[in-house]
């Protein structure tokens, strides 16, 4: 006895274990789930279709031997007329118990014929709302796994967006605008280094051409003095 608790119980952990292990993995594929319940009721449906098809297949029935029974209450009934006629008491008698014995049967036989239809109506009612449930599920299974499928999504821009730091992004602007800073200054530096060497080039021409005017007339003003030296030099000869 002891030995079969503890199996009982072994059976009952692993059936546990499983049953969260499956429903771990539908919990990942959701589409999977749908589909199971999905074809449940599909399975539910079939068994139910020929559920349906036996009392169908009954109700007929009851209403073929129905028919046949009234036709006989209708013929003895006629029998018992022109066994009366004829003075057959006995005969008539006999024909009145079997006429109460068929009018049983054929109360009976409306009886069972009414249940059954009911039933057969129930079950076909039972059988439209199995085809709107299965329908209904199978436009849920499409919107679920869209919407779904839009979350996670979502889901996982949204966790991307956690990890990213705005010192981090700060910090990268930040070295972007110093590098930006830095490249000005240094083309800044390298036009005003450029502007003061044309600068200075400006001003040693401007220099040198200065002194070359100077010189020229320098070389005017001492020729012009030896013109004067050399026409005083004459006057005194003559």
């Amino acid at each position: 006895m002891a030995d079969e608790g503890f199996f009982a119980r072994l059976t009952n952990l692993l059936k546990g274990m499983f049953g969260n292990w499956i429903g771990k993995k539908e919990e990942r594929n959701p589409e999977a789930v749908y589909e199971s319940a999905i074809q449940e009721r599909i399975e539910q449906y079939d068994k139910l279709k020929k559920a349906v098809a036996g009392i169908v297949y009954l109700r007929n029935k009851l209403a073929s031997e129905l028919e046949k029974k009234g036709g006989e209450l209708n013929k003895i009934q006629e029998e018992i007329v022109l066994a009366i006629d004829k003075g057959e008491d006995e005969v008539a008698l006999h024909l009145i118990q079997k006429k109460d014995d068929l009018e049983a049967d054929v109360s009976r036989l409306k009886g069972e014929m009414d249940h059954t239809a009911e039933e057969a109506e129930e079950a076909k009612r039972s059988l439209v709302d199995f085809q709107g449930e299965i329908e209904r599920l199978r436009r849920e299974k499409d919107r679920a796994t869209a919407r779904l499928a839009t979350l996670e999504a979502r889901r996982a821009i949204q966790r991307q967006l956690d990890h990213l730091s705005p010192e981090a992004d700060m910090r990268a602007l930040e070295s972007v605008r110093d590098r930006i800073d830095r490249l000005s200054a240094e083309l800044d530096s390298a036009r005003e280094l450029q502007d003061r060497t044309l600068s200075d080039k400006l001003k040693n021409i401007r220099k040198e051409a200065s002194m070359s005017s100077a010189k020229a007339q320098l070389d005017e003003l001492k020729k012009a003095r030896e013109e004067k030296r050399e026409g005083a030099k004459v006057e005194k000869t003559i």
